[in-house]
């Protein structure tokens, strides 16, 4: 059973990675082994949307070569190929998404997390607004985390026992 469940795994890791790979492929992007260990880090973690410094600090642990540069280098190529989109909400940093189809964003102010939501906005697939081209729409609300409300309520319950 233990052999059963380990080969599983391992037949899934590599038609993941093989999945991947096509990816890169059909985007006429060398599938060379960062490309695909950043492009399998952000697939893994498609509702986190990473900086290049939270996939840096991940991937170089297991590939000690790694450098940021390489990090910075692949996602430009990924961008520039529509494999992923930056959301930038803060004006600090920038966060990669491999959810590349358009939709919107909730940042929580208190624990800077980024969440996808789904909401219909009439103006979000237009092209054009009252004759002025729209080049860039960005789709976010700013916010506390539904987490971060809970944590806040429990903290004061705490206190508020004492």
């Amino acid at each position: 059973m233990v052999v059963s469940n380990y080969n599983d795994s391992i037949m899934k890791m590599i038609s993941n990675m093989e999945r991947l790979k096509d990816v890169l492929k059909t985007k006429d992007l060398k599938p060379t082994y960062q490309r695909l260990k950043i492009l399998e880090y952000l697939d893994k973690h498609e509702n986190s949307h990473p900086t290049v410094e939270m996939i840096y600090e991940t991937i170089c642990r297991k590939i000690p070569t790694m450098s940021m540069t390489t990090v910075y280098n692949t996602l430009n190529a990924f961008l520039e190929k529509g494999l992923v989109s930056e959301v930038t909400i803060t004006g600090t940093e920038v966060r990669y998404d491999f959810v590349t189809v358009p939709h919107h964003h909730f940042f929580c102010k208190k624990c800077g997390k980024i969440i996808d939501i789904d909401i219909k906005c009439a103006v979000a697939d237009k092209k054009k607004i009252y004759g002025h081209r729209i080049d860039e729409f960005h789709r976010y609300i700013k916010g506390v985390c539904k987490d971060c409300l809970k944590s806040e309520k429990n903290k004061s319950k705490h206190n508020s026992d004492s």
